[in-house]
Parts: structure tokens; sequence; C-alpha cells
């Protein structure tokens, strides 16, 4: 089965056009050996690079065990986690399981007590189990949830009988993580972070593939279209390979002085594979001050509110729409005898073609009004063809971060807010820079604060 992903770079032009895409092929052809042969910077944390090493069999048969068995213990899920932890399985949840999607939700990814004292409140009387994500197991965010969730599930139904219903996915060295010793001493069950894969590169190992799985969705092939991604991309020719395309096109837009590139999608499902993207590129490629800024939009929803800027605000942006080839199900447009609204002229037509239409025309539209664009298409949105879709991502994202002259696989500046939080939040072993952090947060105070009488 082939991959089914193609990209269509006829509006990049003339800003990007394919003589000068051409130009890009020596450096593709350096970056695309470093990265297979895992010379460059964070070279320890590849184990994403070949999907089938990542899932293999006896371990996805595994993981789908442990679905089958939640699901007949539990109607809901709750994910704790933060990051990549839980933006790619709920991506692909949102993306593909349809009335299945609120089986799994999610915790851990906020501080906001409304959001956590809902999800309490929604979950009471309901059967219900945790997944719970982290590396360390100290990370702040999930770390809280979990503790209050757990204790949740607990007085729900007996500490005995919720081992059975929490399953910890996390670093396999107890030395280094919190979490796998609490679920050893629990008797939890544990599936692996795997240690050579950072969190946004994690979506096709058990981090993501267990809730996947809970959700119903077919985790085979989602990992099948990955690893067929993954062979097509052998070949670093940027004509015969989209996403190295994609990857000299927006790195040569950059060079020109292009600073946001804006992921457009045109199905509500694909929202949060959309955040998934951001959080991709943004962790990978923002080192250095530099970089593309990653944002998103969703059409036709934000045409009318962003796409005013799109059109005609400061020519900045790049834009790369995400197509699915495939308009069903088949939706048709009445007819109106009154005609009251003057849309008789589609009577009869597909809701999926007039979507179509709008995508043509706005891309056609934002390069007239300067915004050089490409599109990148798959035939229809199933497991399969996303999972080609998450792997071209991430095989770009690579490439493209060493283009940068970056290590695309750690993540410095995330470390920055934690330590303040810590040192604000009197932590045992901050003490020294509580008092440091205090002073400049009071010094940050001089001025009052503006408000209306």
């Amino acid at each position: 089965m082939g991959v089914g992903i193609k990209l269509d770079p006829n509006y990049l032009s003339p800003e990007a056009s394919p003589a000068e895409i051409s130009q890009w092929q020596d450096r593709v052809d350096y970056v695309h050996s470093v990265l297979v042969d895992g010379t460059g910077p964070g070279a320890a944390f590849l184990g994403w690079l070949y999907p089938d090493a990542l899932m293999p069999a006896e371990l996805l048969s595994g993981i789908e065990a442990t679905a089958v068995r939640l699901r007949e213990k539990a109607d809901v899920m709750v994910v704790i986690g933060i990051g990549g932890s839980y933006l790619g399985a709920r991506a692909v949840i949102e993306a593909l399981a349809g009335s299945d999607a609120g089986r799994v939700v999610f915790a851990g990814q906020t501080l906001a007590p409304d959001y956590i004292a809902s999800l309490l409140k929604s979950l009471k009387g309901k059967r219900w189990c945790i997944n719970v994500v982290s590396k360390s197991g100290t990370t702040t965010e999930p770390a809280v949830a979990f503790r209050l969730l757990r204790a949740a599930l607990e007085e729900q139904v007996g500490v005995e009988a919720a081992k059975d219903l929490i399953v910890a996915t996390t670093d396999p060295d107890a030395g280094k993580s919190a979490l796998r010793r609490v679920a050893t001493t629990k008797g939890y069950e544990l599936f692996d972070v795997p240690p050579n894969v950072g969190g946004r590169f994690s979506v096709l190992s058990a981090v993501g593939i267990l809730p996947i799985a809970f959700a119903g969705v077919d985790v085979r092939a989602l990992v099948k279209g990955a690893a067929n991604c993954c062979a097509a991309c052998e070949t670093s020719a940027v004509k015969s390979n989209p996403a190295y395309y994609w990857v000299a096109a927006r790195n040569l837009l950059y060079r020109q002085g292009k600073s946001i590139e804006l992921l457009a999608t045109w199905d509500p499902r694909l929202l949060y594979f959309a955040e998934w993207w951001k959080q991709l590129v943004g962790e990978s490629e923002g080192k250095d001050h530099m970089s593309l800024f990653p944002a998103s939009v969703q059409y036709t929803t934000d045409l009318h509110s962003m796409g005013q800027w799109v059109q005609d605000g400061r020519r900045s942006l790049l834009e790369t729409f995400i197509s699915i080839e495939d308009a069903s199900p088949s939706v048709r447009i009445p007819d109106d005898p009154d005609n009251a609204d003057g849309l008789n002229f589609l009577t009869g037509t597909e809701i999926g073609e007039v979507n179509r239409k709008a995508f043509e025309g706005t891309a056609l539209a934002h390069r007239d009004g300067g915004v050089p664009n490409m599109t990148i298409s798959i035939p229809k949105l199933d497991a399969y063809h996303l999972g080609a879709l998450i792997y071209f991502f991430e095989r770009g994202t690579a490439v493209s971060g060493y283009l940068l002259g970056v290590n695309p696989f750690d993540q410095p500046g995330v470390e920055a807010y934690k330590t303040n939080m810590f040192a604000l939040l009197k932590k045992p072993g901050s003490e020294a820079k509580s008092a440091e952090v205090l002073r400049r947060v009071e010094e940050g105070r001089k001025l009052a604060p503006i408000g209306f009488e």
C-alpha cells in the first residue's frame, strides 16, 4: 500500500520556485545522512525514526490486550499527561475515534482549578480508569492531577480495585522515574516511555498507542502508515520526497524573511492534530532566537476571523494547507422553492464539494495576497494515512532542525518557567533561588495595575 501523501507546490512561486528548491538538494542530502547515521546533535533520541522498531509486534499486542481489559472494566479513560504525553494521543483520537472520542478525557495538561473540579465531578458515578503518562513522574501538572484523580478513584472503588484500573507509562529506569517507583509499589501495570524518544515524537510508542487503542482506533494501521512513510523517506531527493520538499521550501522562505508558518486545516477533526504539530515544530526548532513560528487555523471557520489578517496583514506568512481528498460522507444541499438565500444554484451539490472549492479559492486568494502556500494532501482521513502524516511531519521537522543548525531533540527553554514556579512555590531544594525570584517578581510590580474605577 502506498503512502498516499502528495505535496502541491504550485503556489509557492515566485518566492520559492522549483529551481530554487532544487538548490537545497546538497544541504538536504547532508542532513538526511546526519539523521539516518545518527551523527547529529540529539542522536540519543532517534528511537522514533523507525516505527516498526519503536512499536514491535509483541509490544503492540500487549498494549491492545491491556486496552481490551480496560474497556471491559471502564467506560472512560482519563489520560494524565502534558505536552507530548497527551497531545499526540489526543490528536489521533479526535481525528479518528468518532463517537468513541468521548471515552478518553484528559487531565494534567492544565492547572486551572475549574477544569479539574469539573472533570472530577463528571467522573462521579461512572466506570473509569487512569493512564498516567510521565517520564519522570515529577512534572508538576500531571503529578498534581494524578494525586487528585488517584485519590478519587480509590475512594470510589477502593484501593485494591483501583490497582487494576491504573496503568502507568513512564521511564523504564526506576532511578529516574518517581512514577515507576510508585507504580511498582502499588502494583499498577506498567509500560515504558522509550528513553531514546522525546515526548513530542512519542505518539507511536506506548505513550500514545494505549489511549488510542482504548478509543477504538486501528493502531496497527496507524503504525503501518508511519512505517511505510518511513520507508518512502529513504530517498533524500527533494523532488520525490514531499516531506523534504516541505522542509526545503519552508527553510528557503524563512531565509527570505518569512517568520510565521500557518498550518491550515479544512476539517474540524484535525484541530488537535494542528496542536500536536505546533508542539512538534515549536519545541524542535525554536532555539537560538530563530526559526519559523508555528501557528494554525481551522478553515472555513477562521476565514471569518483570521482570514482578513492572512489576506491583507503583514506579509510575514507562509501557509501549509492539509487537504483530505475524500469528501465523504455524502451530504447534499436540498432545493428550496423560494430560493430566499439565493443558493439554488447549489441544489444537489455535496457539502464536501463546496468545502473543496472554498479551499481552492482560498489558496488562490492568499497567493494573490502575497502569501506563498503549499498543500499537503492525503486520500482519506483514516488510521493508515494519519499515521503516515504523523511520520511525515516528524521526519521533516527533524531534518528541518538540522538545516537550521539546532538540536531538534532537546527543549532547554521549557525549564525556565519551572525553575521560577518551583522557587515561588518554595519547593524543597529551591530556597536559594526562591529569594531571588521573589525579589525579581516584586521589582516587576513597581507600576500599579491599571483598572477601571
